[in-house]
């Protein structure tokens, strides 16, 4: 997917800021905008030798070979672990680490600490900046405090709140604003989506998350959950959970058990949108279904239910065993439709 073309209007923002560049800047948005994908081309176009019109790399020299191959000498990239490492890792291995540690950058030392290859930029990017611990973002304070002259942190946040003040205050913020639904729409279903303007409303209209969430255990998770949703007197929770639990092991790491609570989350806000007359946001082919349910169920009772599944959600983070916890939302969901 280009996201350069779904924001146009950001990448002509970063490109008007090449000749003055800030020591920092920061990309804020919502998760699955494509904001790191927008901080790697920045990153790339910079380093190239003969940009292309609209900034763009040109994607045949040596420093974009190099960027390409991910050693480039004046790049580096600041991300846990676990996102680098292969969803199909062995079972029983230690899981990579879900954090940037201190070790990271204090890794960078060196890579500040002498010349450039090119004569030109040093380039950090950091993604997602929100990963860092507070040791790990007081290390790096240090470095944006006193910028080392010609290097440049792209930093990339879903959650910006998230970092501590004089992180964010020592960035130049460049907010990437969801695109329109047309557009985003027209991109998936380019790029072979089915269904694009179904999946891209359940991710809030980012187009990288819509995509990924349609991935993740092929697309048919979300069948199951909306069919034990949208079921009232025939709710069977173990039953829907056991069936939950087997695309949860065939999705091999890509479905977790997180994306199920999200998804019942945005569930209940359209539970309450529809109890105060509001359309459906997040599932728009189940707009009746949700209207009918709403009518049912007093808003009090969706608001408890969905503090519940704020608990549920930092659960869903820690080992545990997939069916019994599947099994334990269901019944709280079914006791929320009991009269």
């Amino acid at each position: 997917m280009n996201f350069i073309s779904l924001h146009k209007s950001t990448w002509e923002r970063l490109q008007s800021q090449r000749e003055r560049l800030p020591h920092a800047l920061l990309l804020i948005g919502q998760r699955g905008l494509g904001k790191f994908a927008l901080a790697q081309a920045f990153a790339k176009a910079l380093l190239c030798e003969q940009p292309r019109e609209g900034g763009l790399a040109c994607d045949r020299c040596l420093a974009c070979n190099w960027f390409d191959q991910g050693n480039h000498p004046d790049f580096r990239l600041l991300q846990p672990q676990a996102l680098v490492e292969d969803a199909d890792a062995e079972e029983g291995k230690k899981k990579a680490s879900q954090q940037i540690t201190i070790d990271q950058v204090r890794g960078l030392d060196d890579f500040l600490n002498v010349g450039t290859h090119r004569a030109g930029l040093k380039i950090v990017v950091v993604n997602p900046a929100e990963a860092m611990n507070r040791s790990t973002a007081n290390a790096l304070l240090k470095t944006l405090e006193e910028p080392a002259a010609g290097t440049l942190f792209l930093m990339v946040s879903n959650e910006p709140l998230r970092l501590l003040p004089t992180i964010r205050s020592r960035c130049q913020v460049v907010p990437v604003n969801v695109p329109p639904a047309t557009v985003s729409e027209a991109a998936l279903a380019a790029d072979g989506l089915e269904q694009a303007g179904r999946w891209l409303a359940l991710a809030g209209g980012s187009p990288g998350l819509a995509s990924e969430l349609a991935a993740s255990g092929r697309g048919g998770w979300l069948d199951i959950l909306t069919r034990c949703l949208a079921a009232n007197g025939d709710l069977d929770p173990i039953a829907h959970a056991a069936e939950l639990e087997k695309v949860i092991k065939e999705s091999k790491g890509k479905l977790a058990l997180k994306s199920v609570v999200d998804a019942m989350q945005k569930w209940l806000v359209d539970l309450a949108l529809a109890s105060n007359g509001q359309p459906a946001r997040y599932f728009l082919p189940q707009q009746a279904t949700i209207s009918g349910l709403a009518d049912m169920i007093p808003p009090a009772r969706i608001v408890r239910a969905y503090r519940l599944l704020l608990t549920r959600r930092r659960e869903a983070e820690q080992p545990l065993n997939a069916r019994l916890f599947l099994e334990g939302l269901f019944m709280d969901y079914r006791g929320l439709l009991r009269h």
